[in-house]
């Protein structure tokens, strides 16, 4: 039995609770829920270095406590967020502002919705009672301390549903601002649904307003996609260099559905991005790219987990990390192909790119395999850039931080060219360059 001692940082984050439980929005089942994920963090505590899942990412060490819940924002937070929102704003967007754990209508885009196209606050699905929405919502592991946690502290969030045969002309952008004055944690979940034969696509970028620091965003995702329905989803992390973000994304797939995923992190002090797939129906196919770009003393962690439970279905999942100074990435890739998942085809190849005899990247990938009709594979490499390309280079007069800047984009390019959406992409090559030129 795993017992853990409640500590001074446990004792102030339960009086949190207690203060904040009432205040927080849904009643009646809801409530019980939220006990019931505390209870489990609780019982849980920052997940550590003996648990498998966190052998890297130690909480304990790296986060050490949960800071108290960020109040709702004021005007003048508001104002600050705006203006953050607008730094990072993209052309053909429909953007859904959440700012300090709270859904800010006055910021976000919510005119002329399409037809077939639901966008509502998590609060006030929760208040008004939908029960199939709010059980959907909450319907999480609490085996996983952070992910109960989040149930239990939720503020708000989105709830986005879309219609059978809905195929939306613009994307939909969440976006996580941070601009409080005081250090704080923000908790969010949203939730997406998608009909039969959507076609959609999503935007996640999480920023903080000038002059904020030392802030922690704890984000859930649930996502349902319904048969023959396709989302691509694209995720920019680019906190403070001093934050802490913790998210997560529960996907459900459906027969013949198609999920595209791409993620970027540049910014955060320490992040952890944990993405589980369920294939739930016969012939699906899901596309994980990822890229982190981190320097200093960043620790960046993306850890997936593929189920395939039933047959037919396609997983790729391609990541890179290029690691600069003292910093650490971590790709944790599971692929686990259960007995009825027979014609499973599912790979993934990670690859770590170290700029400094400091940096550090660990790769676990994972195959667990109880069919035996399937073709399944997985790689992962290490090391630095091509000395003999560099002087290659450089002595066609390139100067030498322009050279790696060449290679490394073409380094992280597999992964960008995912990305469908060609605005999408060229946001995420800005976000790339705006790494590089800082690291200059």
């Amino acid at each position: 039995m795993n017992v853990v001692a409640k500590t001074e940082t446990g004792r102030a984050l339960g009086d949190t609770f207690a203060l904040v439980c009432d205040r927080l929005p849904g009643k009646g089942k809801i409530s019980d829920q939220r006990r019931q994920a505390f209870d489990a963090y609780e019982r849980l505590g920052l997940p550590h270095r003996r648990i498998e899942d966190w052998k890297y990412t130690d909480l304990r060490a790296l986060m050490r406590e949960v800071l108290p819940l960020a109040p709702a924002p004021d005007a003048a937070a508001l104002k600050r967020a705006a203006a953050a929102a607008k730094s990072r704003a993209i052309d053909g967007v429909r953007r859904l502002v959440l700012v300090d754990g709270t859904f800010a209508p006055a910021l976000s885009d919510l005119g002329k919705l399409e037809k077939g196209l639901s966008i509502r606050a998590l609060s006030e699905v929760l208040e008004t009672g939908d029960g199939a929405l709010s059980a959907q919502a909450f319907a999480s592991d609490n085996s996983n301390p952070m992910i109960a946690l989040n149930g239990a502290m939720a503020t708000d969030g989105v709830v986005v549903e879309i219609a059978d045969g809905t195929v939306l002309s613009r994307p939909l952008q969440i976006v996580h601002v941070a601009s409080g004055t005081t250090p704080a944690a923000m908790f969010t979940r949203s939730l997406l649904r998608l009909g039969r034969d959507v076609g959609a696509t999503l935007v996640e970028s999480y920023l903080a307003a000038d002059g904020v620091k030392a802030y922690q965003a704890h984000d859930a995702l649930v996502v349902a996609i319904g048969d023959n329905a396709r989302l691509d989803h694209v995720r920019l992390v680019e906190d403070t260099v001093d934050a802490f973000n913790i998210s997560s994304a529960t996907v459900s797939l459906g027969a013949h559905a198609h999920l595209n995923t791409f993620g970027m992190t540049t910014g955060g002090h320490v992040s952890r991005y944990q993405l589980t797939v369920a294939f739930a129906g016969e012939g699906s196919k899901v596309e994980t790219n990822g890229v982190n770009l981190i320097k200093g003393t960043q620790h960046a962690d993306t850890t997936l987990f593929m189920d395939h439970a039933v047959p037919d279905c396609t997983s790729r999942e391609i990541f890179r990390a290029v690691v600069d100074g003292r910093a650490h990435s971590v790709f944790q890739g599971r692929i686990i192909v259960r007995p009825d998942a027979q014609k499973t085809d599912a790979k993934m190849m990670t690859r770590a790119l170290l700029l400094s005899d400091e940096a550090e990247a660990d790769n676990k990938p994972e195959l667990e395999i109880f069919a035996d009709d399937v073709t399944c594979g997985h790689g992962a490499t290490t090391g630095a850039l091509d000395e003999s390309l560099l002087f290659y280079m450089r002595a066609r007069g390139l100067p030498e931080k322009e050279a790696q800047a060449l290679l490394i984009q073409a380094f992280v390019g597999e992964a960008i060219e995912t990305i469908v959406n060609d605005d999408l992409r060229e946001v995420a090559i800005s976000t790339a360059q705006r790494w590089l030129e800082a690291r200059a």
